[in-house]
Parts: C-alpha cells; structure tokens; sequence
C-alpha cells in the first residue's frame, strides 16, 4: 500500500515517541511510504525554525524521506476546498502520487475525507487500519 505522510505526521514521527514514529517504522517495513516536496519544504522549515534542530540532521531527515517516494509539487492545488489553502497542495500532491491513504492530523485535512478521491485518516486511524489488514 502507497502511504502519503502530511508534515504534522514526519513531524511527530522524528521529534517524539508515539503512533506516529511507530506508524512510520510500521510503513518503511511493509508498505511504501510516500510524501511531497511541498511537505518536505515545510518538513525542513519547522525542524529548523520551530525546533531548532541543526541543518546536519534536517537534511539526515529529509535525505531518508528521499529513499521513499516523493511527489513533485503539483501544477496547481486541489479542487477540493480546504479551509487552509495550503493543504490543498498537500491534498492534491497524495492525490497525484497514486497514494492509497493520506495520514495527517490536520482537521482542515481530515474534514474533506468524504469528499476525498483518496482516503484521509489520522495517525491512529491509519495504524488501525494497518494492523487489522484491511
């Protein structure tokens, strides 16, 4: 299964412990995991400047992002309305990579799920859904 990760999931994945460093472990091992260059400019903007991590490890981050599959950015954002306007080109970068589930824990994102092409499920939701093989 193609699993796209919003930053808010790459985010918890590698600055704590929890479902979502578990889901990604989980991922990386069975499944293909995917996200976006759009998430990997944001990826990189938060570690540094909310998190103060030093470049050496962003980029240690981001190059293990690279090893899975990237999406380019899309020529222009979903259709969809999302209230944030800029989950639209996250929402339209897991539509366009063939993802089979977005994985975020953004509510605008999670709010359009029954009108996504593509199923948008939370962290735990996700891990759920993997563990039962469904």
């Amino acid at each position: 299964m193609k699993i796209f990760l919003d930053t808010n999931v790459l985010i918890s994945a590698y600055t704590a412990r929890g479902i979502s460093a578990d889901l990604v472990r989980h991922i990386l091992a069975e499944h293909d995991l995917v996200t976006g260059e759009v998430n990997l400019e944001e990826l990189r903007r938060v570690l540094t400047n909310q998190f103060h991590a030093p470049a050496d490890v962003v980029e240690a981050v981001v190059s293990a992002l690279r090893a899975g599959i990237i999406a380019p950015r899309p020529a222009e954002p979903s259709a969809i309305p999302v209230r944030d306007p800029d989950d639209r080109w996250v929402l339209a970068s897991a539509i366009e990579s063939g993802a089979d589930m977005l994985v975020t824990g953004d509510q605008d994102l999670l709010a359009v799920a029954n009108v996504s092409p593509i199923s948008i499920m939370n962290p735990r939701g996700c891990w759920e859904r993997l563990r039962a093989g469904t």
